[in-house]
């Protein structure tokens, strides 16, 4: 079983190298190739003045020594200019490296800025259903932890891992030719033991990690569950529960740690055991061979400079491959992100949507969020262009659901939704959204300043036409009275400004992005009745000369429109007008005599 993951963790691995090498080799980028050839060539000459090195060193100890007259002979330098060239040959390696990040950190910053908004714009693109099924605060980790595991590996396997084996390549041959073939044997048997027991007790150590990061993520969720929940949280005074509940999934990862901290401490003990193991064998049959005269001082010295400039990067090889297999997960999970079909999508070549009139059809729309469990059973409605109408029904009705058709959140499964005779699915989303204005129940604003919040309905719209949107939904009076006007600061939930505040805002920006249909989503039901008749004039004021679509709980929002629909069950049961429906002494009056009756009692009391 073990066997089996491990070979399906390889080609996973496998699979994510494949994905990333695109954005290392992009197609048709001639001077990111350059670079990316350009940075490899440095590397490499970086490799070849490190190898070289230790013979300035061993020249400079055989000239000190008075063992390798010909070498200070030939090169006209003696001991101090060898020690200079020693000296000269670090600097030079420093520089080369130091020039091959230059180069190649343009690749790899665009190739992270790629990656991140491919996999942003993919996020959202999913539908709401995807949405609403998945943790917001583990979603962004994913994508956070994705981009990152990209930047480390690039970072380290193709300037840690590459570089050394290039590196033990070449110091491999300067031994054999050097000394004897009992050396490299030595070499070759220490790492290959040192990478067996790092790649063994990292595997172990990476189905640790992968805990810490489940634990990580619950955690994450938590808090920000909790965070955007703040006022239901001190509603309830469930500050202490919130901090037991978050306190309970941080003792989860700290046991992890625990496990982390303990492996590490084997892992470092194990590496310096057979790292020094390797390494007095080698030393001491260089000095063996000094004794005996086969070798110099110079040698020995060079021997040991040799090994520990092997072994000073093997020392974060347990570290560089538990981070690069981490990397491959994270990677793996945002990859895996970046392949979640998108539910809802364009046909290819489909054209814009062509909203003149703005007349809305609904032809016997059936849908249902799960197949076995229809919302919508034959739903037909028509609104004429320039019109309104509006749909209520008790919850669960499917009212809802309707919008969500009309945006596009989700397909019908059944019938056609169309907008002057088109079709919304065989137009582009971005046109369909464009054409719809929306104000929903509960406006939720960027954290960001007012002025940002009523733009958002048209980045391109000047202050001028930001502040008539404003006159409009009768806000900008209460903007000008904020100590900082239109640059004043609301939070995430809009913390700072009251529901109806927040509604005007949002019908203000709804008003500059003059959209031909107007879907009104339960706009006012959250405020009281007094907001919510000021509230209703403002939105009055806003669907004049336009198609409205309004959704709502409360029948007396929607006594002015010029058709009422009555849904129950996913069916429609009543249509007219309120004057019409009254008469009919059905469903619709039935509702309307149990809310005004509430209304009555709310009064009295």
């Amino acid at each position: 079983m073990a066997d089996e993951i491990q070979t399906e963790e390889r080609q996973r691995g496998a699979k994510v190298l494949r994905n990333v090498v695109p954005y290392l080799w992009p197609h048709g980028e001639a001077g990111v190739k350059l670079r990316v050839v350009s940075a490899l060539a440095v590397l490499v000459l970086a490799k070849l003045v490190a190898v070289a090195t230790p013979l300035f060193y061993k020249q400079a100890v055989d000239a000190l020594a008075g063992d390798a007259p010909d070498a200070a002979t030939i090169l006209g330098l003696g001991a101090i200019g060898l020690t200079v060239a020693y000296g000269g040959a670090r600097l030079l390696n420093i520089l080369f490296q130091q020039l091959r990040d230059v180069i190649f950190a343009r690749v790899s910053q665009g190739a992270l800025r790629k990656l991140a908004l491919r996999t942003f714009r993919h996020i959202h693109a999913l539908s709401l259903r995807y949405h609403l099924t998945r943790k917001t605060g583990a979603l962004s980790r994913i994508m956070e932890r994705g981009v990152k595991g990209v930047s480390f590996l690039l970072r380290f396997l193709l300037f840690s891992i590459g570089p050394l084996l290039l590196e033990l390549i070449m110091v491999c041959g300067v031994l054999v030719v050097l000394f004897d073939w009992r050396f490299l044997a030595v070499l070759v048997v220490t790492i290959a033991l040192y990478v067996w027991f790092t790649f063994a007790i990292t595997e172990w150590r990476v189905r640790i990690r992968r805990e810490m990061n489940e634990q990580d993520n619950e955690a994450n969720q938590r808090a920000v569950d909790s965070l955007l929940n703040f006022e239901t949280v001190k509603y309830f005074g469930a500050d202490r529960r919130e901090a037991d509940r978050y306190d309970s999934a941080m003792a989860g990862y700290e046991v992890a740690a625990l496990k982390t901290a303990y492996s590490l401490a084997l892992i470092n003990l194990g590496q310096g055991v057979i790292i020094n193991a390797g390494l007095v064998a080698v030393m001491v049959m260089a000095a063996m061979g000094v004794a005996s005269g086969d070798f110099t001082v110079g040698d020995f010295v060079m021997v040991n400079a040799y090994m520990i400039q092997i072994i000073m990067p093997l020392n974060f090889l347990g570290t560089v491959y538990r981070e690069i297999r981490q990397s491959l997960v994270d990677m793996g999970e945002m990859f895996d992100l970046l392949e979640q079909p998108a539910e809802v999508v364009d046909k290819p070549g489909a054209p814009n949507l062509n909203c003149v009139r703005g007349e809305v059809v609904l032809d016997d729309i059936h849908f249902g969020y799960e197949p076995e469990r229809p919302i919508l059973k034959g739903v037909s409605i028509t609104v004429p262009a320039g019109r309104s109408l509006a749909i209520v029904g008790p919850t669960g009705s499917g009212k809802s659901t309707i919008g969500r058709l009309l945006f596009r959140f989700y397909d019908v499964d059944a019938g056609a939704l169309r907008i002057d005779g088109q079709d919304v699915r065989d137009v582009t989303q971005h046109s369909l959204h464009c054409a719809i204005g929306v104000v929903p129940q509960d406006t939720v604003l960027f954290n960001d300043s007012i002025y940002y919040n009523i733009a958002y309905g048209d980045p391109q719209a000047t202050r001028e036409q930001v502040e008539a949107a404003a006159r409009a939904a009768e806000i900008h009076d209460f903007v000008l009275g904020l100590p900082k006007g239109y640059e004043t600061q609301v939070g995430e939930r809009g913390l700072k400004l009251s529901g109806g505040e927040k509604q005007r805002v949002g019908i203000a920006r709804t008003i500059l992005k003059n959209p031909r249909i107007l879907l009104l989503d339960e706009a006012t039901s959250a405020l009281d009745t007094r907001t919510e008749q000021d509230i209703q004039a403002s939105l009055a004021a806003m669907g004049r000369g336009r198609t409205v679509l309004m959704i709502a709980h409360r029948l007396s929002t929607v006594v002015d429109a010029d058709q009422i629909v009555v849904l129950d069950s996913g069916e429609v049961v009543e249509r007219g007008s309120h004057a019409e429906l009254l008469a009919q002494g059905g469903r619709y009056a039935s509702m309307w005599d149990t809310q005004r009756s509430s209304r009555d009692a709310d009064a009295v009391a």
